[in-house]
């Protein structure tokens, strides 16, 4: 089953981080994608632009596209993965290395329909 790792961190503390600090933090993540790889569980993943660089679609009577992300959340979305596990257990034990890699991240999951089944995964 596919799912989808949504991954939200205070954004104000990823910007505050050095080159050096930022390499370091990727270097220890590359680690687990790496082995998430190998094991052809890693699909795509991406880190998204800062969040002043978003809009949102808001639904109603009539559709509104505001500047920002205005989710209801303390931290931001700042990327997310799609990963292939054959249930949620195998996902969050996966994942429970990505959290060590980055204690000070949170990760949501959620299980995912593909609207293009035909599409690839991977490129």
């Amino acid at each position: 089953m596919l799912y989808a790792v949504l991954a939200y961190h205070d954004e104000a503390i990823v910007q505050s981080w050095s080159q050096a600090e930022d390499d370091a933090l990727m270097a220890d993540m590359h680690r687990v994608h790496d082995k998430l790889l190998d094991e052809g569980r890693l699909g795509p993943a991406a880190r998204l632009g800062p969040t002043v660089t978003a809009s949102t679609l808001q639904r109603g009577k009539r559709r509104v596209v505001t500047d920002g992300p205005f989710a209801e959340t303390k931290e931001q979305l700042l990327g997310f993965y799609v990963m292939d596990f054959p249930d949620l257990d195998a996902a969050v034990a996966a994942l429970t290395e990505l959290g060590e890699a980055n204690p000070s991240a949170l990760y949501e999951i959620r299980p995912i329909t593909l609207y293009l089944p035909g599409a690839p995964l991977s490129s």
